[in-house]
């Protein structure tokens, strides 16, 4: 019989980006958990080992732990804080995959964390109310990202219904309005940066829905960014064969040919979307049915 482990990994490495997002999250929230349980019992002195992965409001600290603006959307110790994060991730990021690609979703989960921590020192620097927690104050969580993900597929379907106990059918949109103005009314509580951080999120996910109307995809430049640095990190140059017997190409060459290859299915299948079958050329249907095969 399978163990727990196995099932987990193989439902890891054959989920989608989503499910990987999940389990991200909650295996960071694991160690974590652990981690303080074992400082407790066994009495270890406090290290403040999770402030090097929360956000700080301070300027200062944030100049030596940049990986932070990173780091704090996939930190939870909290368990309702990561269910209901979770929760949402899961409900909306199903929703978003039904008009987004799986990289949309990834590149807009770091984007609108980005945008979040943005948000959040912003206002620890602007507004008086914060001055005297201004250098004490640290962010931590995925709300940021899930509120990214929620208004971007709110404000690029605003007709998408869907259902709620005790209300029955409403507008997502109305949901996610409901959802902002509850933040901008919790902005001076005792989660005012996580209040904060999820307007910034949500912000950029307006911005996202809005620009991706126009033509214009937002997260192409991280995606290629990630693409870049994965590529970087290969160990072993491999040699593959061109198809019809051409020069070998070296493991990079063979990446960026696949890159572009997936970027020109992905801008096909934009068109798709957006026009329909008809509105593909000869050679883009073509194209298609070629990918369809593999």
């Amino acid at each position: 019989m399978e163990s727990i482990f196995t099932k987990v990994k193989r439902s890891f490495a054959q989920g989608n980006l989503l499910t990987r997002l999940l389990y991200i999250n909650v295996g960071v929230f694991l160690v974590l958990r652990l981690l303080i349980v074992l400082a407790t019992l066994f009495q270890w002195p406090d290290s403040h080992l999770m402030q090097w992965f929360q956000l700080p409001s301070s300027l200062r600290l944030l100049i030596y732990r940049p990986w932070t603006v990173i780091t704090y959307m996939f930190l939870h110790i909290d368990f309702l804080h990561i269910l209901f994060n979770m929760l949402w991730l899961y409900w909306f990021g199903q929703i978003f995959l039904l008009f987004f690609s799986e990289r949309q979703l990834g590149g807009l989960y770091l984007l609108g964390g980005i945008a979040g921590a943005a948000m959040f020192l912003a206002a620890y620097h602007i507004f008086p109310y914060f001055r005297n927690v201004a250098d004490s104050t640290f962010l931590m969580g995925a709300s940021a990202s899930v509120m990214a993900i929620v208004f971007a597929v709110s404000f690029y379907q605003k007709q998408y219904e869907i259902n709620l106990i005790f209300l029955g059918r409403i507008k997502l949109i109305y949901l996610a309005a409901g959802v902002l103005i509850i933040d901008l009314l919790s902005m001076a509580s005792d989660n005012a940066g996580g209040h904060i951080a999820h307007i910034g999120g949500a912000l950029f996910g307006i911005l996202f829905a809005n620009r991706y109307r126009n033509g214009r995809d937002w997260t192409k430049g991280i995606n290629s960014l990630i693409d870049n640095i994965v590529n970087l990190t290969k160990r072993k140059p491999r040699i593959k064969v061109m198809p019809g017997g051409r020069r070998p190409e070296t493991d990079m060459e063979y990446n960026a040919r696949k890159h572009e290859k997936m970027k020109d299915l992905d801008n096909i299948l934009d068109k798709l979307k957006h026009s329909g079958y008809e509105s593909l050329s000869a050679d883009e249907k073509k194209r298609l049915f070629d990918a369809s095969k593999n």
